[in-house]
């Protein structure tokens, strides 16, 4: 990705993490400082030989600790499943591919326990401070991998995605996350949260950073991402639901960014959606997060709930009341709904909306139950819509000024990933011009 060697490269990660004035110890859980410099000498010695495995030979990658790592405990964020001590049998299959692909693994990185938050605090291994603000929220669930992306602790961050877990960190963090078409990236070794919804995408600085770690991870032969002409194409704002209680930090990077579009030659169109009002009727029997955690994880509960991040703990055990008819009933209404929603979006070449409502909150303030209940709710609404619809999206940073960041949200129909990523690229060159 750069000039200079990959071990050059991973020492400065290392250093980062290993700073005690910084976030590395709340960010990175495990450090795996030796096998990162054989991989990085390994990867100079091929690009000095002439013999490079491809563009992630070398690339200094974190990722998150509900990987599977072979001979290692999966702790998912969570002291519970570290007492378990169940060892994984193999990598997981994203994993293993990054690594046949050259790219260095530095650390695991630190998370929101199970995944089940887009604020990010973790009571048990501690909260990574948000870059921009340390007393405030990195964004969840892929917490540490925000901050380690923004921090310079790697340049690549590989998170899941099931409600928003790699766009809120990275619209909070400042960087670029990826939400890819599900069915492209293989989950088995990732820690479920939720069957039906969970995707695995990457964060880095860039979207080539992003489209590169996709692709190697969905299997793909990595290429250059052309940036799409903006001009004439149609983007599609998504009226209603993401705009309520918008802060005004949000509000003006947000009415700044489409003048910018406008005049790039974006064609805006203002976009009701009312398949959303039929969403919110199928979550309301109880949403398929909290159910298919409750599945996963009651007899550990029943073992072990006051190991819990109580937090967590209360948003998994509300799917233990939901009757399999209901459940039933969610996945079929689902695939309609999915289907209805492509069929909306034709015409469109993206949807553009705000990635969360608000700037990112204060670690105090979401240590109280209520508050974390409303902050969790509004960061995670706008994205996860697009895991319930089945679609692929990326947040980018919206340019600062000093304050907090914010994130655009692209979106694009399911398997229209190359699509968004070069329409993205585009955005991306538009804001840093």
């Amino acid at each position: 990705m750069t000039n200079t060697s990959s071990r050059d490269r991973l020492e400065q990660a290392l250093t980062r993490i290993a700073d005690p004035s910084g976030e590395g110890a709340r960010a990175c859980l495990t450090v795996y400082a030796d096998t990162a410099r054989q991989a990085a000498d390994a990867a100079d010695a091929r690009a000095k030989a002439g013999q490079a495995l491809g563009p992630m030979d070398g690339v200094i990658v974190s990722i998150k600790d509900l990987f599977d790592v072979q001979g290692e405990v999966t702790r998912a964020g969570s002291r519970v499943l570290a007492a378990e001590g169940l060892v994984a049998k193999s990598d997981a299959p994203a994993i293993a591919r990054l690594k046949a692909a050259g790219a260095v693994i530095v650390a695991k990185t630190n998370m929101s326990e199970f995944a089940f938050s887009g604020v990010g605090a973790n009571p048990h291994y501690g909260t990574p401070g948000n870059p921009f603000d340390r007393a405030r929220a990195p964004g969840g669930s892929t917490s540490g991998g925000g901050v380690a992306v923004a921090d310079g602790m790697c340049e690549i961050t590989i998170g899941t995605d099931t409600g928003g877990s790699t766009r809120i960190p990275a619209a909070l963090c400042g960087i670029v996350g990826w939400k890819p078409s599900k069915q492209r990236v293989p989950t088995d070794g990732a820690f479920p949260l939720s069957f039906t919804l969970d995707s695995i995408g990457p964060m880095a600085r860039t979207v080539a950073g992003c489209a590169l770690a996709d692709a190697v991870m969905a299997g793909e032969k990595p290429g250059t991402i052309a940036p799409a002409s903006l001009s004439g194409l149609k983007f599609g704002i998504w009226q209603g639901v993401p705009f309520d209680g918008a802060d005004a930090t949000v509000a003006a990077s947000w009415s700044a960014a489409v003048a910018r579009l406008g005049k790039a030659g974006v064609r805006l169109s203002d976009e009701a959606i009312a398949l959303v009002e039929e969403m919110v009727q199928v979550n309301a029997k109880g949403g398929f997060a909290p159910t298919e955690s409750f599945f996963i994880h009651r007899e550990r509960l029943k073992r072990d709930g006051a190991g819990f991040d109580q937090l967590i703990r209360a948003r998994i055990e509300r799917g233990g009341t939901v009757p399999a008819y209901d459940y039933i009933d969610m996945m079929q209404s689902r695939k309609r709904l999915v289907q209805a929603m492509d069929a909306r979006l034709e015409g469109l070449d993206a949807l553009v909306l705000p990635t969360t409502a608000i700037v990112a909150p204060k670690i105090a303030e979401v240590a109280a139950a209520d508050e974390f209940g409303r902050k969790n709710a509004m960061l995670l609404r706008n994205t996860s819509m697009i895991n319930f619809f089945d679609l692929c999206a990326i947040s980018l940073p919206l340019p600062r000024d000093g304050g907090l960041s914010t994130g655009l949200m692209l979106v694009g129909r399911n398997g229209s990933d190359a699509r968004l990523f070069s329409i993205a690229a585009a955005v991306e060159q538009m804001f840093s011009a």
